[in-house]
C-alpha cells in the first residue's frame, strides 16, 4: 500500500512564496524513515532539515508545488488560503496516486477538509491537527520548509535581510517600512495580506502626526 503526506511551508508568512509538498513511499519505507531523524520540520535547526531531506529525496517519491507572492496575490481574488491550499493538495494526490493520504489539516474542521479532499480525489484521507506525528507527513514538512528556506536566502541575497518575513518579526516590519517609503512594493511581498495596509496605514497617520 502507497502511503502519502502532505504539508506545506509558508502559509502565513508576508514575504516569500507558499511551498506545498507531498511524499508517498510503501507502509515498510513509512517505518524505516522514522530513524532517518524525521519531526515536524519546525523542530529542526536548518542544517538538520537540510540533511534530512537529502536521506529522504531517497527513498521517497515527492511532489512540491512552489506558488509565488502574485500568483497568491492572484488566487486570493476570489479564492481564501485554505481553498488554494485544498486545490494543491488535490494536484499533489492527482499525481502520486497514493491509497491513503495523511495531512496537517489547515482546515479549523479535520473533518471536513477529509470529505472534501475525499469527494476530489477518490482517495482516502486522514487529516488531523498535528500531523507531523505521522512520519510521512513529517517527511513531507521537511521537505517544503527546505525548499522554501533555499527560495528564501536567494531572495535576501538580492532583496536583503528581511527576516523571517512573518509579520510579527520586527526586522520583516522594518524592512517592509522602507520600502513602502520608497513608494515600491516589490514582488516578493503577498500585497493581499493585510500586513502591507496596515503598514502602510500607520505610516499615514506617523506622517500626518508630524504636522
Amino acid at each position: 500500500m502507497r502511503i502519502a503526506g502532505i504539508d506545506e511551508a509558508g502559509k502565513g508568512p508576508v514575504i516569500g512564496p507558499l511551498v506545498v509538498c507531498g511524499a508517498v513511499c510503501d507502509e515498510h519505507t513509512a517505518e524505516m524513515i522514522k530513524d532517518l531523524g524525521v519531526k515536524d520540520s519546525k523542530k529542526l535547526s536548518p542544517q538538520m532539515r537540510r540533511e534530512v531531506a537529502k536521506k529522504l529525496k531517497e527513498v521517497v517519491d515527492y511532489e512540491v508545488i512552489i506558488l509565488q507572492p502574485d500568483e497568491l496575490d492572484s488566487e486570493m481574488e476570489d479564492k481564501t488560503i485554505n481553498e488554494i491550499l485544498k486545490e494543491c493538495c488535490a494536484e499533489i494526490i492527482s499525481k502520486l496516486n497514493p491509497d491513503v493520504v495523511y495531512l496537517d489539516s489547515f482546515d479549523v474542521k479535520p473533518e471536513r477538509l477529509e470529505s472534501e479532499l475525499e469527494g476530489l480525489t477518490g482517495k482516502r484521507i486522514i487529516a488531523m491537527h498535528g500531523g507531523e506525528r505521522e512520519a510521512i507527513v513529517a517527511a513531507a514538512s521537511v521537505i517544503a520548509k527546505t525548499t522554501r528556506d533555499e527560495i528564501v536566502e536567494k531572495l535576501k541575497k538580492k532583496y536583503g535581510d528581511f527576516g523571517s518575513g512573518y509579520a510579527s518579526d520586527e526586522r520583516t516590519r522594518k524592512w517592509l517600512e522602507e520600502r513602502l517609503k520608497e513608494g515600491e512594493i516589490p514582488e516578493i511581498v503577498r500585497k493581499k495580506w493585510k500586513t502591507v495596509e496596515k503598514l502602510r496605514q500607520g505610516l499615514k497617520q506617523r506622517s500626518l502626526s508630524e504636522f
